[in-house]
């Protein structure tokens, strides 16, 4: 599998989406999983063949890093050739990096646990629903980071609400700046939005650069450009 524009992990060809998912043969395992995407070739791969290597590279950087700089993490992260431009990767991805940030700042955490929890749980948050649920992934990540840190249940008070305050300041942030997706500038904005919500609440201060420039763009065949925040 190699990283190409316009997403397609076997050829490299453009995407194609469609509103009603119909069932496709992954082209890496061959299982056969409902979806509403393949390319021009009509090639398909699961979430779970898109993620598997991806995932140990998260786990392995967040547990060997001691610094308090999540978007940092996450930089060195997505310069790994398995996490790939766009991917549900990044749905572990950016609860992971927050709770290292937040583990390596001062806060109270287990973080090999919390890292299984945040990857259990980011797991189960499908490709593509940023488009079609109307909640991208990415911001839902930063809910589950905060749910993992405040120990919520569906049965907790407030915990519960803030992480649900969590997940809605993330997405409002993903909104504002509209579409067409793209994993590393809503993976940005919403790690962002999780360090200002974490200080408010919990006072833990996570350190984040003045400036974030990225370096992912001429692998995206939709980036925004100019009207990215984090266009170099």
């Amino acid at each position: 599998m190699n990283r190409n524009v316009n997403a397609c992990l076997i050829c490299g060809k453009e995407l194609i989406y469609q509103e009603t998912a119909k069932t496709m043969e992954c082209s890496i395992c061959h299982r056969l999983f409902p979806s509403n995407a393949c390319c021009a070739d009509g090639h398909f791969v699961c979430d779970e063949c898109h993620e598997a290597q991806g995932l140990q590279t998260i786990r392995s950087v967040c547990l060997s890093e001691t610094s308090k700089n999540p978007i940092f993490l996450a930089q060195k992260i997505m310069a790994d050739p398995f996490i790939y431009m766009h991917g549900p990767e990044h749905h572990v991805l950016v609860g992971a990096v927050l709770l290292t940030a937040y583990k390596n700042a001062g806060g109270d955490l287990d973080l090999p646990k919390a890292l299984s929890i945040m990857e259990e749980r980011g797991k189960q948050v499908p490709g593509g629903v940023c488009g079609f649920w109307g909640s991208c992934g990415a911001g839902i990540s930063t809910g589950i980071y905060f749910s993992i840190l405040s120990g919520s249940t569906p049965l907790s008070g407030t915990s519960w609400g803030l992480s649900n305050q969590m997940s809605s300041r993330a997405l409002k942030s993903i909104g504002e700046h509209g579409g067409p997706r793209c994993c590393k500038r809503d993976s940005f904005l919403s790690i962002l939005e999780a360090a200002k919500f974490t200080e408010e609440k919990t006072g833990v201060k996570m350190e984040i650069p003045e400036q974030i420039s990225c370096s992912f763009h001429e692998e995206n065949g939709q980036c925004l450009k100019k009207h990215c925040p984090f266009h170099p």
